[in-house]
């Protein structure tokens, strides 16, 4: 396990949050609560197995001008709720509470789906000697599958802890069986990060 790192794609108040600015332009994700509780799970697994985590979090400017037309649209209904949705600095964009990165955690900035697009996220795992991804965050078929696609194009082995992604109806199952076929390992969470005990118990 010591070449794994955990990478926790976009887990903000504007995407999870009951406050964000997605919930509270009626845009909230379905299943953010038990993505929450499993992704919590799954960094004190990580972290008690000494494993590296990475964060990446989507930051945008005022307005989102490095957003895509179609993606400025669909998100209308947030940036009239909330200004600045996703802005550098602000609460929107802060890594939710529950999942806060500790204070040697590396956090990614980005403006684009891919993590490793425009990122210094690379050079951050190589200089760890990191081979291997255990990927969970939101959305599942945005900038996780966007993020997993790239991590494979630069040769990690990657894995996607499936509970531990949301993504709106209907997004969330294609995503991960895409992903499953041709990119990545897909499984719950402890699956792909067992307790030492199951390990013990295996061998």
């Amino acid at each position: 396990m010591s070449t794994t790192a955990v990478l926790v794609v976009d887990m903000q108040n504007g995407f999870l949050h009951p406050e964000g600015s997605l919930a509270r332009a009626g845009m909230g994700l379905p299943d953010a609560e038990p993505v929450i509780r499993a992704t919590e799970a799954l960094l004190a697994r990580a972290r008690g197995a000494g494993l590296p985590v990475f964060y990446s979090r989507h930051v945008i400017s005022a307005g989102g001008p490095e957003m895509s037309p179609r993606w400025r649209a669909a998100a209308a209904p947030a940036f009239a709720v909330e200004p600045r949705m996703l802005s550098h600095g602000s609460w929107d964009a802060r890594i939710l509470d529950r999942l806060a990165p500790a204070a040697d955690e590396v956090v990614i900035d980005k403006n684009r789906y891919d993590a490793f697009l425009y990122t210094g996220l690379e050079d951050a795992l190589r200089a760890l000697g990191v081979e291997r991804l255990l990927v969970a965050g939101v959305l599942t078929n945005v900038c996780v599958e966007s993020t997993v696609r790239g991590a494979l194009e630069r040769r990690f082995e990657v894995a996607v802890a499936g509970d531990a992604t949301a993504a709106y109806e209907g997004f969330r199952a294609p995503s991960l069986a895409a992903m499953s076929a041709l990119f990545a390992t897909v499984a719950p969470w402890s699956e792909l990060l067992p307790s030492p005990d199951a390990e013990r118990t295996m061998a």
